[in-house]
């Protein structure tokens, strides 16, 4: 293990080492969220009830997501802080018991496949085929979400130490796996039974597992900066709680978007089901705008927490202006794209025409918030790389909580499904307020010192 040889995320130029970070992910999460979309366009040639359905899993996959990915953030935190101040025991202490984590949330969401399925769909719908469909695709997706997690956990541990590419071989791979299997098992080709939103679900959760043992495989072989141990493994209290000091809020933060879609599929489902699946192809669509910016603060976190930890500031303040810049460009092509082609976009998910009459509004009033989104996306991590997550969870929960969801309802009491669109660029601009507040509070609480310690270092004459 060549520990005494600083990472690169240490010395490397801050732009091009942002880059070199950064697009590895931004590919790897662009063709996620090509599956995710290929998933729902093939399932839409089911039926509109099937779109629904998978629409309606929506928040417990989301669920799911937060889970994994707020362990990961906090392991990823707390790895690439360590390592930059050089303490590499406590660096695998991070990696190891952030896979025993993971391991502990695929617990929960196997309890939740196995007897609470169909429970959460009566919850919602009346509809017997919607009930059957989402039952038949959620209890797959969370009785083997193991691959899931996993595949989180090692993307992060080799994001943590720089190896990103690493990181988009894995997740590249399992979402290539689920596009290719996606119509085979849910039409029945070369041979195979026609399993329909069945099909959609075991696509899924096979490219998960498959990108789950390779990252696994990668981080044994490759990853010499961290060493992953299962024999004589004990849960480390200390470092669960610095890991869950970050990733809580950050789960948090992202679990709201499945208490606000829960809560706004309500809403919609009283005015037209239409609607409901409209939100759900939004939900797709969205994510090629955001998965790059995902990708941008995969890569822009263990920079920021590298080189905190070793007291570098010029560079962390670089890496935080770089990044902001960088998401609102990206945001601002992506609501470019979004207001030119809406009908396109929508008619490649079999869209009938009160689901456009529905959808091209839909998507250009979303869209009118995104620059704003990007902006506080970016920050949202900035918080996080510091160790300060809960600032996160606080802009969530007045984003989403505390204007969103309100907002969604007083808006539907018009009776005009195109009013509640409206909700989510109103709740965009008090998350941009809050944002800007919290970004001048860290940076003078964390940035700006970081040159008075330095020049505490005793000086021999």
């Amino acid at each position: 293990m060549t520990q005494s040889k600083e990472n690169k995320m240490g010395i490397m130029p801050i732009k091009r080492l942002l880059i070199h970070m950064s697009l590895p992910m931004m590919i790897s999460m662009l063709v996620q969220a090509l599956y995710n979309v290929v998933d729902s366009i093939f399932v839409a040639r089911i039926n509109e009830s099937a779109l629904t359905a998978v629409s309606l899993a929506f928040p417990v996959q989301n669920l799911m997501i937060a889970i994994g990915v707020g362990t990961g953030v906090g392991m990823n935190a707390l790895l690439s802080r360590t390592l930059g101040e050089g303490n590499f025991k406590e660096s695998n202490r991070a990696a190891n018991n952030g896979i025993f984590l993971g391991l502990i949330s695929y617990g929960l969401f196997l309890v939740f496949g196995l007897l609470f399925s169909r429970s959460y769909f009566a919850m919602q719908t009346n509809d017997p085929i919607i009930i059957q469909y989402g039952t038949s695709y959620l209890s797959i997706i969370c009785i083997a979400s193991i691959g899931l997690f996993n595949q989180i956990i090692f993307e992060r541990l080799l994001q943590s130490t720089g190896k990103s590419f690493y990181s988009m071989i894995t997740q590249g791979t399992g979402a290539i796996i689920n596009i290719i299997l996606d119509p085979i098992l849910i039409f029945g080709y070369f041979g195979m039974p026609e399993m329909g939103v069945t099909g959609a679900a075991i696509a899924t959760i096979s490219g998960q597992i498959f990108a789950a043992i390779l990252g696994l495989i990668i981080n044994i072989r490759i990853n010499k900066e961290i060493s992953i141990k299962i024999k004589g493994f004990r849960p480390n209290l200390g470092t669960i709680r610095n890991i869950y000091k970050v990733g809580i809020p950050s789960m948090l933060m992202i679990s709201l978007t499945s208490v606000t879609t829960y809560g706004v599929n309500h809403i919609l489902m009283k005015i037209s089901t239409t609607a409901t699946a409209v939100l759900g192809v939004y939900h797709k669509l969205q994510s090629f705008v955001f998965m790059p910016i995902f990708g941008l603060n995969n890569g822009m976190v263990p920079i920021i927490a590298y080189n905190y930890g070793a007291r570098k500031k010029d560079r962390v303040i670089k890496a935080m202006q770089l990044s902001i810049t960088y998401a609102v460009v990206f945001m601002l092509f992506g609501f470019i794209i979004i207001q030119m082609f809406p009908g396109q976009l929508l008619s490649l998910f079999n869209a009938s025409e009160d689901m456009l009459s529905i959808g091209i509004p839909a998507l250009r009033i979303i869209s009118l918030s995104y620059t704003l989104a990007g902006f506080g996306i970016v920050c949202d991590s900035i918080y996080q790389a510091f160790g300060n997550g809960m600032l996160s969870l606080i802009v969530g929960i007045a984003r989403q909580l505390a204007v969103l969801l309100p907002a969604a309802y007083v808006l539907s009491l018009f009776g005009n499904v195109h009013l509640i669109w409206w909700a989510y660029f109103i709740a965009e601009i008090v998350s941009a307020i809050f944002s800007i507040i919290f970004l001048k509070y860290i940076y003078r609480q964390k940035v700006v010192p970081i040159e008075v310690k330095e020049k505490r270092v005793p000086i021999t004459v």
